[in-house]
């Protein structure tokens, strides 16, 4: 049987999917996950879609609030990568009732994202 389902992972796996839910974030967000732990400045983001600053600053805004993405200061320049932590655990909380009655199923997936989420985001 899985681990009950707490209301705050609720809660962040709504915010998640809402910040997701929207088709210049999801793009962001895949353009972030593709460039990898390294990251990439705003500038280099907003050039990669086609997005102006101001717009992806609120793109950025909503998906670092629901932690999707973080972001480190280079000096003047901010950087922007995937937060794997964040990814995981709604993945995590998407797939840990899948299969109830055959958890074997999932066990495996559930055994690697348990392993990473105490990864700070």
């Amino acid at each position: 049987m899985s681990e009950a389902i707490t209301n705050n992972e609720q809660e962040d796996a709504v915010a998640a999917l809402a910040a997701l839910g929207q088709s210049t974030r999801l793009a962001l967000f895949q353009t972030l996950v593709a460039a990898g732990a390294e990251g990439l400045s705003a500038g280099a983001i907003a050039q990669a879609l086609h997005v102006k600053q101001n717009t992806l600053s609120s793109h950025l805004a909503i998906l670092e609030r629901a932690g999707m993405i973080a972001h480190r200061r280079d000096g003047r320049s901010l950087i922007y990568r995937p937060s794997f932590f964040g990814m995981r655990s709604l993945l995590k909380f998407l797939v840990q009732d899948c299969c109830d009655s055959h958890p074997a199923v999932c066990k495996p997936l559930l055994t690697q994202l348990a392993r990473r989420t105490s990864e700070p985001a």
